[in-house]
């Protein structure tokens, strides 16, 4: 393998670091989701500061896995489940899919029920017609614009959580015993701190950022004519290998210091009056506005759903690449609907779906709370197979990955199946 790309080939000489970031930094942003803001600020109102160490705990778990992800898109030009469907077992995928289908759906649907609720609060008017709203816009975004110009917008949404950066500044913080808690916080073996710490890891690790951001790789390839499948173009490696980790290390980072400002807003506001149980990121709004005034309100909530706005077309997407390559189905955003019915026809009726559950006389928090169970129950074994893969020589060629990330990706393994079993232990306790 050569040390540079020939000359070629100039897709990462000459521009800016800025212009590196795709796939990472949406995924990571789309991380921090109108039903992650809820997780959030409920760890924030009801431990204070004592949950802000997991951000710093998860964020290089986070970088490794997403990495991981990546790579395999790049190197082999296919997303996960068309890798899985190669090398595993037929039963294994299609039970992955279908789970993470019904998640990914459940989601969607308190993402729009969150939006249009934090609408509700700054206008007021109608929860369920903003809902829908918000549904039918995002959904026209994915089917009629191409990937090349879509990505440019979600780009340009994840600047919407920077209003969390703001509302923090809005609000005085007591730095040193923010800072002495996070390094020393005081842990429980509690019921309830388990709970919501498992609750942190899961919105933080979840399986439909890995099927997103291993297809947008794709995705990026297959947009430059000049590219191919690390696989089979090695002296394009290194210039892809640097994009990814600068992509990675920036959009995971972004994604946890915007979580701990989140977890930080609500400990230093609610929590000290007694605010304690946050059931959805609107609820979270609600409360913020009489303890830090109108601005915090605002901004927190505008905040809400401009993530939701990059969020929700991330979960019907990586739903729609899933089931696309477990059923062989043509799957990119860069196609138009008529070539590529079935991964545009998931994205409508997962979409659709959310959108119904909205007006459906279902518990919003009891269908999030299942979603997050089934998001932690099937994370474990699709980080399984995808550590397997990564260090397999006939999926990765020469680029298996290295010791660093092995340990770094199997003890994020390790780490979920453990908070995979200790939220079974809460159930029975």
């Amino acid at each position: 393998m050569t040390d540079s790309p020939p000359a070629n080939f100039k897709q990462s000489d000459g521009i800016s670091w800025v212009k590196k970031l795709g796939p990472g930094l949406i995924t990571g942003a789309a991380d921090d989701d109108p039903s992650g803001i809820a997780t959030y600020s409920q760890a924030g109102a009801q431990f204070g500061f004592n949950t802000l160490w997991t951000l710093f705990f998860t964020y290089p778990l986070m970088v490794a896995i997403q990495m991981i992800s990546a790579k395999i898109g790049r190197v082999t030009g296919h997303g996960l489940a068309t890798n899985v469907r190669q090398h595993y077992p037929a039963w294994l995928l299609y039970g992955i899919v279908g789970l993470l289908l019904l998640a990914n759906t459940i989601n969607i649907a308190a993402d729009l029920a969150a939006m249009g609720d934090a609408l509700k609060l700054m206008t007021g008017g109608p929860v369920h017609l903003y809902a829908l709203g918000f549904g039918i816009v995002s959904l026209l975004l994915q089917i009629f614009i191409p990937y090349e110009r879509y990505v440019r917008v979600l780009k340009w949404l994840t600047l919407a959580l920077l209003a969390y950066v703001a509302t923090v500044f809005s609000i005085h913080i007591p730095w040193p015993k923010v800072f002495t808690s996070t390094v020393l916080p005081h842990l429980s073996l509690k019921s309830e701190y388990v709970t919501t710490v498992v609750a942190v890891f899961g919105t933080t690790i979840s399986p439909y950022l890995f099927f997103w951001q291993a297809s947008q790789e794709v995705e990026e390839l297959q947009a430059n004519p000049k590219a191919k499948p690390l696989k089979h173009a090695e002296s394009q490696a290194n210039s892809n290998f640097r994009r990814i980790k600068i992509d990675t290390v920036v959009g995971m980072g972004f994604s946890n210091i915007v979580a701990f400002f989140i977890v930080l807003t609500t400990a230093v506001t609610l929590n000290p009056h007694g605010i304690t149980d946050i059931q959805t990121s609107a609820q979270a709004a609600s409360a913020l506005r009489p303890i830090a005034g109108d601005f915090a309100f605002f901004v927190f909530s505008a905040g809400i759903i401009g993530t939701g706005l990059l969020a929700v077309p991330v979960l019907a997407g990586s739903a729609a690449y899933a089931l696309s390559g477990a059923f062989r189905w043509k799957n990119s955003l860069e196609y138009k609907p008529t070539d590529a019915k079935g991964f545009y026809g998931i994205i409508i009726v997962s979409t659709m779906l959310g959108i119904a559950l909205c007006f459906a006389p279902i518990d919003p928090i009891k269908a999030l709370y299942w979603s997050a169970v089934i998001n932690g129950v099937i994370s474990v074994p699709i980080m399984s197979v995808m550590m397997l893969m990564a260090a397999r020589k006939d999926v990765m060629g020469k680029f298996v990955i290295g010791i660093k990330l092995k340990i770094l990706g199997w003890g994020c393994t390790a780490i979920m199946a453990i908070a995979v079993g200790a939220m079974f232990w809460t159930f029975k306790s």
